[in-house]
């Protein structure tokens, strides 16, 4: 197996998502959304669905790779990934995941979707039933928060959606400023320059750990508790 290169600590830096002044009343919940969106489209420049809550369109700028929270948090332990935020020089670090009630969403390079079938079969786990799947062109994923969305501020978010268990929160943000194609997982990084992580070295672990999640599953153990990185 591929070593895996050690991370280096660097302190993040997540600009905290902030509404425009609003000199007369807060906004309602569709400008909530609004902010939200535009953040989105504007400062990441990824294109969205209309209606609320934001949706974001997948196979355009990234696809998702949705597979079990615990396999997901297993997965990036084993990669050496927890607790890893942006400007690292482990290549993987920037990266964008997400968690979404009882799932993770790892962004990967778009195209990845169409290639994952095909790559597990490379990898021989292409036999096996695992709950990992990928959203592609013409998909539709929810939109995680911004950033600070569920602090204090001048304007609400819709009543219940911060906090919900059905709610995307990032556990790593995107970073804004950035090409997030360049940190993404992708089959061209294998045997490449390190800039971008190996999607067949990510997908294998999570497969791996998707597995032992089912398996265990099967037996009715106990979920494994898993440390949320900070």
């Amino acid at each position: 197996m591929v070593g895996v290169p050690s991370p280096v600590s660097h302190t993040p830096r997540v600009p905290p998502f902030t509404a425009a002044p609003i000199p007369h009343r807060a906004l309602g919940a569709s400008g909530a959304w609004d902010q939200v969106r535009g953040w989105y489209e504007n400062t990441l420049g990824w294109p969205t669905a209309p209606g609320a809550p934001v949706r974001l369109r997948t196979g355009v700028r990234f696809d998702v790779l949705d597979v079990p929270a615990e396999a997901g948090h297993a997965a990036l332990g084993r990669l050496g990934l927890l607790g890893l935020s942006w400007r690292q020089e482990s290549p993987v670090a920037g990266s964008p995941v997400a968690v979404q009630g009882e799932r993770m969403l790892l962004l990967v390079a778009a195209g990845s979707a169409e290639e994952l079938p095909g790559l597990l079969d490379w990898l021989e786990w292409g036999s096996l039933a695992l709950d990992l799947t990928a959203i592609g062109a013409g998909g539709l994923t929810d939109a995680p928060l911004p950033p600070g969305a569920g602090s204090t501020g001048p304007w609400p978010l819709p009543l219940g959606h911060v906090g919900s268990q059905g709610a995307a929160v990032w556990l790593r943000p995107p970073e804004p400023g950035c090409e997030v194609e360049t940190s993404l997982p992708t089959l061209s990084a294998v045997g490449g320059d390190g800039v971008a992580p190996d999607l067949a070295r990510l997908v294998h672990t999570l497969a791996t750990q998707c597995h032992r999640v089912g398996l265990r599953r099967a037996c009715g153990r106990p979920p494994v508790p898993s440390r949320t990185p900070r």
